[in-house]
C-alpha cells in the first residue's frame, strides 16, 4: 500500500497502535506456568474490545488470534496447551484488521532466567530491525534495508533467516511489495516510493539461515534448533524519514 491521504495515515496509526499495545500487554503478562492458549486469549480480548479482527485468522484461517512460537520455533506458532517455562524464548506476532486497514508487529521475549547469549541475541535483534528502519527513505533502493541489516548481522557474528522476509501491508496483511528481503539482494532494482507502507522484520539467529515447517503446517523452526529472534514494526516511508506506526 502507498498512502494517498492523511485519513489513511490516521487509520493506519490507529490499528498500528492497537497491535503494538496488544503485543506489549501480552509480553507483560507472559510468565511461567501459563499456556500459550491463555496468552493468546489475552491478545484476542484486547483486539476484539477495540472492534478489530485477528489478521492471520481473517486472512488465512490461522487457528489462533496471534502467533506464539516457543523456541526453537520462531514463527507462526499455534497457541495451544504448551506451558511456558522459565528460560523459554518466545516469539509473539500480533496483526489485526480494523476498519479495513491492517497493522503488523512482533517481538521475541526471553522468560527469566535468561542466558547471556540469548539476552544479547534479543538486544541485537532489536538493533538489527532498527538498522533496517534507519535505511528507509523515498527514492532509495529497497535493498538498502536488507543491506543495512546484513551489515549489522555480519559485524556482530549473527546469521539471518533467508526464507522469511518483510512485506507490504495496509489494505491487506500481505500487501505489495510482497517480498522484501532482510538481507542484501544486489539484483533487486526496486526503489522505495514516498508513502510506502511495509514491515521490517529480520529473523536474527545464532547460526540458522533457513527454517522449516512442523507437521502442523504452520510452526516454523531452524532445523539445527539454533536460537532465533524476530522483531517487527510496520512503518511508512516519508520524505521526513520513516514513520513507525506500531509504537505502543
Amino acid at each position: 500500500m502507498t498512502i494517498e491521504s492523511e485519513d489513511q495515515l490516521d487509520r493506519l496509526r490507529t490499528v498500528g497502535g492497537l497491535v503494538a499495545r496488544t503485543l506489549a500487554a501480552m509480553g507483560k503478562a507472559l510468565e511461567p506456568g501459563m499456556t500459550t492458549r491463555e496468552l493468546d486469549g489475552i491478545g484476542r480480548a484486547l483486539l476484539e474490545n477495540e472492534g478489530a479482527r485477528s489478521a492471520p485468522e481473517l486472512t488465512y484461517g490461522f487457528p489462533g488470534a496471534t502467533c506464539i512460537s516457543v523456541g526453537p520455533d520462531c514463527a507462526h506458532g499455534i497457541p495451544d496447551d504448551t506451558v511456558v517455562k522459565a528460560g523459554d524464548l518466545i516469539n509473539i506476532d500480533v496483526s489485526a484488521e480494523l476498519d479495513g486497514y491492517f497493522g503488523d508487529t512482533g517481538a521475541s521475549f526471553a522468560v527469566p532466567p535468561v542466558r547471556p547469549r540469548v539476552e544479547r541475541l534479543c538486544r541485537d535483534g532489536r538493533r538489527a530491525m532498527w538498522a533496517g528502519i534507519r535505511a528507509v527513505k523515498p527514492g532509495r533502493p529497497l535493498n538498502a534495508v536488507g543491506r543495512s541489516i546484513e551489515r549489522f548481522a555480519d559485524q556482530n557474528g549473527y546469521s539471518l533467516v533467508r526464507n522469511l522476509a518483510s512485506h507490504g501491508v495496509g489494505f491487506s496483511l500481505h500487501d505489495e511489495p510482497a517480498h522484501i528481503p532482510t538481507w542484501y539482494e544486489p539484483d533487486d532494482r526496486r526503489t522505495i516510493p514516498d508513502g510506502l507502507v511495509f514491515t521490517i522484520e529480520p529473523f536474527l539467529s545464532l547460526g540458522a539461515d533457513w527454517v522449516e515447517a512442523r507437521p502442523d503446517g504452520w510452526s516454523l523452526y531452524p532445523p539445527m534448533l539454533q536460537p532465533t529472534v524476530q522483531y517487527e514494526h510496520t512503518l511508512v516511508a516519508t520524505r521526513r524519514g520513516p514513520v513507525v506506526l506500531t509504537l505502543a
